[in-house]
Parts: C-alpha cells; sequence; structure tokens
C-alpha cells in the first residue's frame, strides 16, 4: 500500500476514493472498503482513501477530550491489511476545514485524486461548515466527471455498529463487545520500559508498556488476557491496567505478564491484542493476597489458551 502524507504527489492513474476518519476500521468500515477496493479492482481504478488527522472534532472543538481507537499508525497497518491501494492522510487544520465544497471537490477530488468514481455514505457531509451533501456531490460529479456511488441507510444500519458504540464498550471493560464490533481485536502499541520491578519480585515480571499518543483510548482497568507477536512468536500473557492499589501507586500503569518468555524487550515497540478481560482492579489485603491472585489470573489465561488451542 502506498502512503501518501500530503497531496503534492499525485495517483498513478484514476481512482475510486472514499472519504472519512474511519477510527477503529470497525466491520461497517471494512464493508465500505472492500466493496471500493473490488470495484477499483473490476474497473482498473486505483483504491484510495482519503482520512484526516488529526481527527477533526480535535482541531474544531478545542475542548474536544475525544479518544481515538486507533492511532494513526494503527489505522495505517489495518488497512493495509484490508488490500488498499493507496492513504492518504490528510493534515486537518482550521484552514482546511474553510475549503468550500466545490474547491474541495475540484482542488483534491478532480484535481489531486484524480477521482473517477466517489463511494460515499448517504448522510456525509462535507465542505466549510458541512453544509453540502450527497446530493451536491452527485451534481459537482456530473460537472466534473466522475460518478458517486451512494452508500444505503439500509447497508449501514445492517450493521449496526458504529465507532462510538465501540469506545462506550472499552470504556466499560467489554472488550468481547469491542471486538466483535471491531472485527479483530483492540490493540495497544507502545514501548516497552522498565518498571519499579514488583511484578519480579511477586514471580511475575512485567513489562510495562508506554503509549505515547495520548488521544489513544484506553479501556476500563482492570486484567485482561492478551497475546502478542515478539520476535516472530505468539505469546500469550495478561495485562493490568491501572494504579497498582495494593502498593500505593500514584499513576496509572499499562503492564503485561508475558507466559513461557524471559528475552529482553526493553526499548522495543510491541502491539498488544487485547483478547478478554479478567477481572476489576482491585486492592488486595496485602501482596501475598495480591500474589495469590495473580496466580489464578495465569491460570485463566492458561485456560483460554488452551481453548484456542482445541478450536
Amino acid at each position: 500500500m502506498k502512503t501518501k502524507r500530503s497531496l503534492n504527489t499525485l495517483p498513478d492513474k484514476q481512482t475510486v476514493v472514499t472519504i472519512g476518519t474511519f477510527d477503529g476500521v470497525h466491520i461497517g468500515h471494512q464493508k465500505i472498503i472492500k466493496h471500493m477496493i473490488n470495484t477499483g479492482k473490476s474497473e482498473g481504478l486505483q483504491s484510495v482513501i482519503l482520512t484526516f488527522f488529526p481527527h477533526p472534532r480535535m482541531v474544531l472543538q478545542k475542548d474536544s477530550n475525544i479518544k481515538l481507537i486507533n492511532t494513526i499508525d494503527e489505522r495505517h497497518d489495518i488497512l493495509a491489511e484490508l488490500g488498499l491501494e493507496c492513504l492518504v492522510i490528510k493534515k486537518f487544520t482550521h484552514e482546511f476545514s474553510r475549503l468550500s465544497a466545490e474547491d474541495f471537490v475540484k482542488q483534491i477530488l478532480v484535481y489531486k485524486l484524480k477521482a473517477k468514481k466517489v463511494i460515499i455514505g448517504y448522510d456525509h457531509r462535507f465542505g466549510r461548515n458541512r453544509n453540502a451533501d450527497i446530493n451536491d456531490l452527485k451534481i459537482f460529479g456530473e460537472t466534473h466527471g466522475f460518478e458517486v456511488e451512494e452508500i444505503s441507510s439500509q447497508d449501514i444500519d445492517d450493521v449496526a455498529v458504529s465507532s462510538t458504540k465501540i469506545r462506550n464498550a472499552l470504556i466499560e471493560g467489554d472488550i468481547e463487545r469491542a471486538n466483535t464490533y471491531l472485527g479483530y481485536p483492540f490493540m495497544l502499541t507502545g514501548k516497552v520500559s522498565k518498571g519499579k520491578g514488583l511484578g519480579k519480585q511477586l514471580g511475575f515480571p512485567t513489562a510495562n508498556i508506554e503509549i505515547e499518543e495520548d488521544y489513544k483510548i484506553i479501556p476500563k482497568q482492570g486484567s485482561f488476557i492478551v497475546n502478542a507477536i515478539i520476535k516472530n512468536k505468539l505469546i500469550y500473557g495478561m495485562m493490568n491496567i491501572g494504579m497498582n492499589p495494593t502498593v500505593n501507586g500514584s499513576k496509572q500503569t499499562i503492564e503485561v505478564h508475558f507466559l513461557n518468555f524471559n528475552d529482553d524487550i526493553y526499548g522495543e515497540t510491541i502491539k498488544i491484542d487485547l483478547l478478554n478481560r479478567i477481572r476489576d482492579e482491585q486492592k488486595f489485603e496485602s501482596v501475598e493476597a495480591l500474589k495469590l491472585q495473580l496466580v489464578k489470573d495465569k491460570n485463566t489465561v492458561l485456560e483460554y489458551v488452551s481453548n484456542q488451542n482445541v478450536k
């Protein structure tokens, strides 16, 4: 997949384009994107997604505290796996938001992206103050020589999923529901750093995961079953997101204990897939009581892995 972080380089040929932030690239998004990719193949057009970063709400609403399901790099990797040919990441600014609908179509869709076909949702709005809709886009298409294919409300409603529903599931700690909506495991990507060493003292050494992107949503605090590809091996583990109340922790940490894995991975960036939630974070009466719970958690992970292997 080609990735363009500016509109200075033009596509190699005419394109089929869809537009959106696609946060989560969930099963509803995937339905649209796969259709667009197949359309491109059948009609000899390059499949292009025009997406925006930062999220428009981050720019236009100063008090917006929106958290995103994917970092921009995670979104990139998911789209590449779907078979997209070209991803254009347009920096979203106040200046760009003031572009009129007509100028957006002429300058970006027609001149920059060479759009021959635009596939878009029935409720898509664009241009300054989002004052243009799909009917306006169809009129522009007749003028500038591109076709507009509308994704019907039925097609979108049939999926019955949205990025907001996924964010709510994550905030509630319902990883299984979030993963069902996503069509893949929710992920956290970060650099492995050294912690205070408490896990090692308990017999459960952990990798601390530092997530640089402050806009990335973090699920409800608790313990989770996770896995990761590390040095080309699938490794399962248990992750804790929380404040470590038993030892009077003062800030939220994300720590993973990997099963049957002792390699030094400090400084490496890894992607952790969250598969299921074990329990809420809790304060134990003693460190010994915490250790006993960790043994139970490990057995929960082992049982989960065993069930996966049976399947």
